[in-house]
């Protein structure tokens, strides 16, 4: 049995029981199955062409006959003929109160329920599904099965701000905290708006920054993402070891990773420049790749001129994490350059 305390003062949620009692109220053995199978809750969820296929009947039979159930349980819980639901029903608004008002099904189980599953999932969205007070979106490929209450919004109005939240997001163009985003797509309430974000498929959240799914910064889907994001928030170089130590650190869903592992990508993905002994930096800051004597050689070229040992190692040292000496080394010890004057150097000609 799925007994479980919440944390709010609502009590005990007792979802098996209140499962029993909603299919007890369906007269019909045939009807229960079908209601059963539809909503997953004792296994998989079946389509309508599998119900159909076992109970030797059509799928739009099958399609018709959980219309009327449904319809029936759902009046019966408004008039409260159904105290398990209602019950339920009291409980699921006072965890949603505390939740501003919207919460995915998932997120829900795992307050509410022992291990979270799939089938607790399962049978809480049938709950959902059947009270008067609660709205529901099921799942599609632009939501997350989520619940609302219904008297802040209908189910429609939910999407609707969603979609709001979504063109927002879209017209900002950039990561961003949901208060900006809020308000430019007209809503007062932040916290009601991420509530409501997060039942978007197409929106994700990282370290209180919003953005589509499809961006790394809120949503890195591996080793490189993460390392660009870390580097991205820290907004300087890092040593490859203190990457590794980071992306451990950090609130990913995937971060134990190896510190070669992050190297090894480092040294593959173009957007990541080697600017001293294991040191990193982004291309997007202005760094280029290549070795000293090839900045150097930068160098000397943007300055169409002869310059001093000094603004060479200056400059050079906007580019690259290395000492001095390197450097020098570099400019002393390599045949592209060529001393002209005490401490001042040039390219040297090409034959």
């Amino acid at each position: 049995m799925t007994t479980t305390r919440n944390s709010s003062k609502g009590g005990i949620i007792d979802i098996d029981s209140a499962v029993k009692g909603a299919l007890q109220a369906i007269e019909r053995e045939r009807e229960r199955e079908i209601v059963s199978r539809r909503f997953g809750l004792y296994d998989r969820k079946e389509t309508l062409e599998q119900i159909g296929e076992l109970l030797g009947i059509t799928r739009e039979r099958v399609r018709q006959l959980e219309k009327v159930v449904l319809s029936k349980l759902k009046a019966a819980a408004k008039t409260r003929e159904l105290n398990a639901i209602n019950e339920a029903e009291s409980k699921l608004l006072s965890i949603l109160t505390k939740n501003n008002d919207c919460m995915r099904v998932g997120d829900l189980a795992a307050v509410i329920a022992k291990d979270g599953s799939r089938g607790e999932q399962a049978k809480l969205f049938f709950l959902a599904m059947l009270a008067p007070k609660i709205s529901v979106i099921d799942e599609n490929e632009h939501y997350y099965q989520s619940i609302g209450t219904k008297s802040v919004h209908d189910s429609d109005k939910m999407r609707s701000i969603i979609d709001s939240l979504l063109k927002a997001v879209k017209k900002i163009g950039h990561p961003e905290s949901m208060e900006e985003i809020a308000k430019v797509a007209g809503l007062k309430d932040s916290a009601h708006a991420a509530a409501l974000a997060k039942t978007s498929k197409h929106l994700a959240e990282l370290n209180g920054q919003w953005g589509l799914t499809k961006w790394p910064m809120v949503n890195p889907k591996n080793i490189r993402d993460k390392i660009y994001v870390i580097l991205s928030q820290k907004g300087s170089h890092m040593h490859f070891n203190e990457i590794a130590e980071a992306i451990r650190e950090s609130d990913f869903k995937r971060k134990d990773v190896t510190t070669q592992a992050i190297h090894n990508e480092l040294i593959k993905d173009k957007r990541f420049v080697l600017i001293g002994r294991g040191i990193y930096a982004l291309d997007e800051w202005g760094y280029k790749k290549g070795t000293v004597a090839d900045i150097i050689s930068e160098v000397l070229k943007d300055a169409n001129e002869p310059l001093h040992r000094d603004e060479i190692v200056k400059r050079v040292l906007k580019s690259r994490h290395v000492k001095e000496t390197t450097i020098l080394l570099n400019l002393q010890g390599k045949h592209q350059f060529k001393r002209v004057a005490k401490a001042t150097y040039t390219l040297a000609e090409v034959a």
